[in-house]
């Protein structure tokens, strides 16, 4: 309006009339976005609204008319035209409402995008801080027994004992902290825990650990094979079997993980692998999967007579 106005009324009248709009567009937008819009808000009252805006509307016409005609003194055109145009006004302002109220409606729904898009976000975070610190405590506790054992008798396995548990406890505290790991100090984890059970049970359980594939440069999730591991010990090793074993292989690729994991198992009927809910193994890994890698894993677990067998594919 400013530039189209230069040419036939000169840039003093075009700054002065277009000073004038911008100004009265400016106080009837805030007019709406801070007190008719909040309102509408609250209430939900859409006809409440555009009736608000339309008297407002009503109300800042002649108001604004007089300023233009003020602003066009000695122009007696300009000033009928102005007086004719009172309708245009009014259209061109409560328009301005309606832009203001649209704008509005984006600009909260937006907002409300966001804060919840953070609250999911804090939520999945909190439920996985959760998760993992749901660690078995029996290891531990079976570990210090075992570390108590080994102390009386002055065996030589003693220091190792502590010193791998140290490292599995520093492991937890500090690198576990982030959301990822580098894969080779969560397979150093494994292989400690591993080593620590291989002590506790004296070599009466065939324990297996192989990797194939470089694992110094990808990342994954921390502790997220863990239960599965822990859930061998604890069904794979009962005195009632004689020739107890836990073989663990992974194949790790650039872009991908493979893991395969069989334990054996007391003699009994085959029946479904039932993940129960509560608890905090495979229902705990299942969750923190869901969460962690959204379709991008497949998880199966098959039981025959004699052993459990876990495959897990994640892309990393």
């Amino acid at each position: 309006m400013f530039t189209t106005s230069i040419s036939q009324f000169g840039w003093w009248y075009a700054l002065s009339v277009s000073f004038v709009n911008i100004l009265f567009f400016a106080i009837f937008a805030y007019f709406d976005y801070f007190i008719l819009f909040p309102r509408y808000a609250k209430d939900r009252l859409i006809a409440w609204h555009i009736g608000a805006l339309a008297v407002a509307a009503i109300v800042f016409t002649p108001i604004k008319t007089a300023a233009l005609i003020i602003t066009s003194t000695g122009n007696a055109d300009i000033q009928n035209i102005l007086k004719e145009d009172v309708f245009f006004i009014f259209i061109s302002t409560f328009l301005v409402g309606v832009g203001t109220s649209i704008f509005s409606i984006v600009n909260a729904w937006m907002v409300e995008r966001n804060e919840m898009a953070d609250l999911e976000s804090k939520t999945l975070q909190s439920e996985l801080k959760f998760l993992k610190s749901q660690i078995n405590p029996h290891f531990l506790f079976n570990t210090l027994n075992s570390l108590y054992a080994h102390t009386l008798k002055k065996t030589d396995d003693a220091p190792d004992i502590v010193l791998k548990l140290s490292e599995m406890m520093r492991y937890m505290l500090y690198d576990c902290n982030e959301k990822e790991v580098f894969l080779d100090k969560e397979i150093k984890y494994i292989q400690n825990y591993l080593d620590l059970e291989s002590i506790r049970h004296g070599g009466r359980i065939d324990i297996r650990f192989e990797i194939d594939g470089q694992v110094d440069q990808q990342k994954i999730a921390p502790l997220i094979m863990m239960p599965f591991i822990e859930n061998a010990f604890k069904h794979g090793t009962t005195s009632q079997i004689n020739e107890a074993f836990v073989y663990f292989k992974l194949n790790v690729d650039r872009t991908k993980l493979f893991l395969n994991l069989r334990n054996s198992k007391a003699a009994s009927i085959p029946k479904p692998i039932i993940i129960q809910s509560g608890g905090i193994g495979l229902n705990n890994v299942k969750r923190r999967l869901d969460i962690l890698y959204p379709n991008k894993h497949l998880l199966h677990i098959d039981e025959s007579p004699k052993e459990y067998q876990v495959s897990l594919q994640i892309d990393l």
